[in-house]
């Protein structure tokens, strides 16, 4: 009898554990998601789709389930930039009849970023969309999810070295965007 019991918690604790490890990190997920696809319904959508995905796994070591999730949700975010891609391509071009580009982002405001520093946000959040998507990457994963290079190389599925190289780039680009505000 004791040993059912056993089996079952045993059974019953990777699920909570990945729960909590989704619930952890899901707001990070959702900014992530939003940043590369401008459009908040398309995020929430993603990051569903990876957390789904993700219960897959749930029988994998804990250390393994950061950087499966990250690679998981990276390739949900660039099958949903593709599908969009192509569903626009063919209805015409995405430039208004004055020659700026059509904004796909959400401009209502959001009650999580009501907070002191909504400013800092939003100037963080134009500048790094002004980034190339692999600059981006590199950046959000290793400096805000604080991922070493290995695993940032891992995730966006090329090698260190890129990995650094992007980095680089989208520091100095950051840093130029938002040297005023500093």
């Amino acid at each position: 009898m004791e040993n059912r019991v056993e089996s079952q918690v045993a059974e019953v604790a990777p699920i909570e554990t990945l729960d909590s490890f989704l619930s952890g990190v899901s707001a990070r997920a959702f900014r992530f998601a939003e940043l590369g696809l401008r459009h908040r319904e398309d995020a929430l959508d993603v990051v569903q789709e990876a957390m789904m995905k993700m219960l897959g796994y749930r029988d994998r070591p804990a250390e393994e389930w950061s950087p499966l999730f990250w690679r998981i949700l990276r390739t949900r975010i660039i099958d949903a930039q593709r599908r969009r891609r192509f569903r626009l391509g063919w209805m015409g071009s995405a430039t208004l009849d004055d020659g700026s580009e059509m904004e796909w982002a959400d401009t209502d405001p959001d009650p999580s970023r009501s907070h002191d520093s909504r400013e800092a946000w939003v100037r963080m959040r134009e500048a790094m969309r002004a980034l190339p998507d692999r600059q981006r990457e590199a950046f959000t994963l290793r400096v805000l999810e604080e991922f070493d290079v290995a695993q940032t190389a891992a995730i966006m599925g090329c090698s260190e070295g890129s990995v650094k190289t992007h980095l680089s780039r989208a520091r100095g680009s950051l840093q130029k965007q938002l040297e005023d505000w500093r």
